[in-house]
C-alpha cells in the first residue's frame, strides 16, 4: 500500500527576479503531478521573510539578485529551514560559482539551458538525499574540488566576526536571530575550515587578517 505520504506533491519555491525565467520555470514544472509550485519570489530576502509560510521541499534558487543574493539567501534559509533543498539555477557555469553555492549548502547546480527534464531530475535527486550536478556543472567543478583548502562563506566571516569580539554563543545567536545549536555548528566548521582549536586562534586570524579594524579590539 502506498502512503498518504509518499503521493504528496513536492513542494517547489521558485526564487529568480527574472519574470521570463519564472514563467517558464512554472510552465514545466506544473505539468508534473508530482511537483506542486508553492510560490514564485524575485528576491533572496523575499524567500528569507516567505519560506516558513510557502514550507517548501525544494528551492530553486537564481544566484544573482536584488536586496540579498541566492549564495547568501542560501546559508540563511538553511538556518532556519534546514531540511530544504536548495537547487541553484544559475547561467554562471565556472568552477568558482559552482563551489561556492555548494560551499554555502545547496545540494545541487543547475545550468538555466539545461533541457526541461533535467531540471525534473535534479529535483527527484535532491528529494532523495543525493547532491545533483549536471553535465556542464560537473565538470567545471572537477579542478576547484582538487584545489584543497576550503573558504569561508560569509554567514561565516559574519560569525567569526562576532566570536572574535569575545561574544559568546548565545550573543551570537540574538544578534543574527538563529538558534545557538546553528551558532555552534558555523563554530567547528570555521575551525574545521581554518585548522583552527581555540577561540583565541579564531581571534588572531581575524586581527591579522584585518577583520576587527575599527571594533575597538585589542590586538592579542
Amino acid at each position: 500500500m502506498i502512503s498518504a505520504e509518499q503521493t504528496l506533491p513536492v513542494r517547489v519555491l521558485i526564487v529568480d527576479d527574472h519574470p521570463m525565467v519564472v514563467e517558464g520555470l512554472e510552465a514545466i514544472l506544473e505539468s508534473y503531478d508530482d511537483i506542486e509550485v508553492v510560490g514564485a519570489l524575485c528576491d533572496g530576502q523575499a524567500a528569507v521573510d516567505r519560506a516558513q509560510a510557502l514550507a517548501p521541499d525544494v528551492i530553486l534558487m537564481d544566484l544573482n539578485m536584488p536586496k540579498l543574493g541566492g549564495l547568501s539567501a542560501t546559508e540563511i534559509l538553511l538556518e532556519r529551514a534546514p531540511d530544504a533543498r536548495i537547487l541553484i539555477l544559475s547561467m554562471h557555469d565556472s568552477p568558482e560559482y559552482i563551489a561556492s553555492a555548494l560551499s554555502h549548502g545547496a545540494m545541487g547546480y543547475v545550468l538555466k539551458d539545461v533541457p526541461t527534464e533535467k531540471i525534473k531530475q535534479a529535483i527527484d535527486t535532491v528529494m532523495r538525499g543525493e547532491r545533483y550536478l549536471c553535465t556542464g556543472a560537473r565538470g567545471s567543478l572537477e579542478p576547484v574540488e582538487a584545489a584543497g583548502r576550503e573558504q569561508l562563506t560569509g554567514r561565516e566571516q559574519t560569525i567569526l566576526l562576532q566570536l572574535a569580539q569575545g561574544k559568546s554563543n548565545k550573543e551570537v545567536a540574538q544578534a543574527l536571530d538563529i538558534s545557538v545549536r546553528t551558532v555552534e555548528t558555523h563554530r567547528k566548521n570555521i575551525k574545521r575550515k581554518l585548522g583552527i582549536s581555540s577561540t583565541a586562534g579564531l581571534t588572531r586570524y581575524a586581527l591579522e587578517h584585518g577583520m576587527l579594524q575599527g571594533t575597538g579590539v585589542a590586538r592579542l
